[in-house]
């Protein structure tokens, strides 16, 4: 095998965006315990999606993290869909596709080893690649600063549907890049989670809602 053929080879496949090829992070990256240092450490990373030969893509700049230890809101998930959860269970670097009010789906990522629950919501990205498609998937009237603002509006953005719970991210149909960039911790805000206080004062108190401040 050639070093060019090598290299291109942990690159992601088709590349027609304008950012250079970039290495798809390593299962290694998502298989380790602490989900909270996964979610901060996918802030700056880009998220990218082939639904339908159309690519499409962003930079993550919100997260969220979710513990199989001393987290009721993940335990109460896990007893709510325990048959569509499966996906949890698998080694870390999956997708963890489902729907919430029957409407919105949100896009996870399995973290830890096989067994341990951990994931990680992606909340919000900034939208920067096929801006056209995800455009005409979220609608005409659709402001351009709202396309991906939100965990449901981001799925729409990017063609994902629980269909595609269980996707490898080292594949060509979802994965995730690094592109170089380290988000300096005094430019990380922590905050509790949205949506949580059903799950008690424990888990809804855990500042471990992630993003980038951009003031």
């Amino acid at each position: 095998m050639t070093f060019i053929s090598l290299l291109t080879s942990h690159l992601s496949p088709l590349y027609t965006h304008p950012f250079p090829p970039m290495k798809k992070l390593p299962p290694e990256f998502y298989r380790r315990p602490d989900p909270v240092q996964i979610a901060r450490e996918l802030l700056g990373k880009h998220v990218f999606s082939r639904v339908d030969g159309q690519l499409t893509g962003g930079r993550i700049i919100e997260t969220e993290a979710y513990s199989h230890l001393g987290d009721d809101s993940l335990t109460m998930h896990l007893k709510r869909l325990s048959s569509a959860s499966q996906a949890l269970r698998e080694p870390g670097g999956r997708a963890y596709l489902y729907k919430v009010y029957q409407r919105h789906t949100l896009f996870n990522i399995c973290t830890n080893e096989a067994g341990k629950t951990d994931t990680v919501l992606l909340r919000a990205i900034e939208p920067l690649v096929g801006l056209d498609v995800m455009q005409e998937r979220r609608g005409a009237s659709i402001k351009p600063n709202r396309l991906t603002a939100g965990p449901g509006m981001l799925t729409q953005a990017l063609g994902l549907t629980p269909d595609l719970t269980g996707t490898d991210l080292q594949g060509g149909l979802l994965w995730i890049e690094d592109h170089g960039e380290i988000i300096p911790a005094d430019q990380i805000l922590a905050g509790p989670r949205i949506g949580l206080e059903y799950a008690g004062s424990i888990a809804a108190g855990l500042l471990w809602n992630l993003q980038i401040n951009h003031t």
